[in-house]
């Protein structure tokens, strides 16, 4: 059985939604450049020997519509290349990979672009979710209970157990107060590890790490990104510690200890390790197993457990085996009980900063991550890393990755 190895990763800076340095980048234009530049770093690579470029998007409307995978693929010069678009939402592009990982092993193609991209800059505004019309009015009584918890006051119960629906449609944040809640996770916890993923990720910024992991963008008007606008220098638990709760007014989450929303793209360039010989190519990274798992919708946020247990099952491995793990920091309240959970030593845990500093566009974070775990495992001279995320829907998904040079 072929092996599915890593030649190429690129991903663009991460801008600010509404207000960054990427705000007047169509999505389309923004993923087409980083798909070129991950392939650039493979020149023996014909781009007409691709199987397929499969692009991630969180919310694939507007802009993001009309089948941006082959959109991007024709932007891209790669007009002989077929292109398709996936939604997991957060996992998006983490889930493109997994379809090159099965592709290559089913011997069904040997090269693959695996790319993801958000704009929520660009999202159509015209209606609270960008999306009017779309929820099934079966969850009409769950969407009402969720409102009941946002005015604050409620604790959170299983509604399975009372034979009820769960909220689909649950926004994030409430998702967050609800694991909070669960697991016990403090707000002098969250707000100790959103200023531990800035700090971080300052110290990254000086010793050139996060430097190593961004290729410059060009923007319309001829100047050039190159670096995250989310990390901050200084950042302490005090000026944390003061910010106001941002979803339910006795709630944990705020603005210091979760994610921004956020613009941005990813690639990453899948083939058979036999093809890489071919090409006399010498592979980041090995791919060594995937996992999805599914959990209520109302506590998506511990979703990284189930699906880490599964990739590392599959690898026939434990977290022990485990050098670096990459658990995407939606929030702090679903990072500290996965890790708990998952047993992940902390030195090990997003020693570079997380989506806290840098940020986490929806469809462009499972490339992101792959980008900075491989690179992470490179700079820091580690071998096996894991990387993993909630999911919005009550999901999770892992990837388990050998460093290979």
């Amino acid at each position: 059985m072929p092996e599915a190895v890593i030649v190429s990763v690129a991903r663009s800076p991460i801008g600010r939604a509404g207000k960054g340095s990427l705000k007047e980048m169509r999505p389309d234009d923004l993923a087409a450049q980083i798909v070129r530049a991950a392939l650039d770093k493979v020149p023996a690579l014909d781009p007409n020997t691709i199987d397929d470029l499969m692009l991630g998007v969180g919310q694939p409307a507007g802009e993001s519509g009309f089948n941006l995978g082959r959109v991007v693929a024709v932007l891209a010069g790669l007009d002989r290349v077929p292109g398709t678009t996936v939604n997991r939402y957060c996992s998006s592009s983490l889930q493109t990979t997994r379809m090159a990982l099965h592709a290559i092993r089913a011997e069904e193609g040997e090269v693959f672009v695996s790319a993801g991209v958000e704009t929520v800059s660009r999202y159509d505004r015209g209606s609270a979710d960008g999306l009017p019309g779309t929820q099934n009015p079966v969850f009409d009584d769950a969407v009402e209970r969720t409102a009941k918890f946002a005015a604050g006051g409620q604790v959170w119960v299983d509604p399975r157990q009372g034979g009820l629906v769960p909220d689909i449609y649950i926004a994030m944040g409430q998702t967050a107060e609800n694991v909070a809640q669960l697991e016990g996770v403090s707000r002098a916890e969250q707000d100790a590890f959103g200023v531990r993923s800035q700090n971080l990720a300052e110290i990254a910024l000086a010793n050139g790490f996060w430097q190593r992991d961004i290729t410059p963008i060009s923007l319309p008007d001829g100047s050039v990104v190159s670096a995250d606008d989310g990390p901050r220098s200084g950042v302490t638990l005090d000026a944390v510690a003061a910010l106001k709760p941002v979803f339910r007014p006795d709630g944990t989450v705020t603005a210091g200890n979760c994610c921004p929303l956020n613009d941005g793209a990813a690639a990453v360039v899948i083939m058979s390790d036999t093809r890489a010989a071919e090409l006399g190519l010498t592979p980041l990274a090995r791919i060594v197993s995937t996992g999805v798992s599914g959990l209520s919708p109302e506590i998506m946020g511990l979703g990284p457990v189930e699906a880490s247990r599964q990739a590392l099952a599959h690898a026939g491995m434990t977290i022990g085996d485990i050098d670096l793990v990459e658990i995407n920091e939606a929030f702090a309240a679903q990072v500290i009980p996965s890790a708990r959970q998952l047993g992940v030593d902390l030195d090990k845990l997003n020693i570079n900063g997380g989506a806290i500093a840098v940020g986490h566009p929806f469809g462009m974070t499972g490339a992101r991550i792959t980008s900075t775990l491989v690179n992470s495992l490179q700079f820091h001279d580690k071998q096996f890393g894991l990387e993993t995320m909630c999911v919005g829907g009550g999901q999770g998904m892992a990837m388990v990755l050998e460093r290979l040079s």
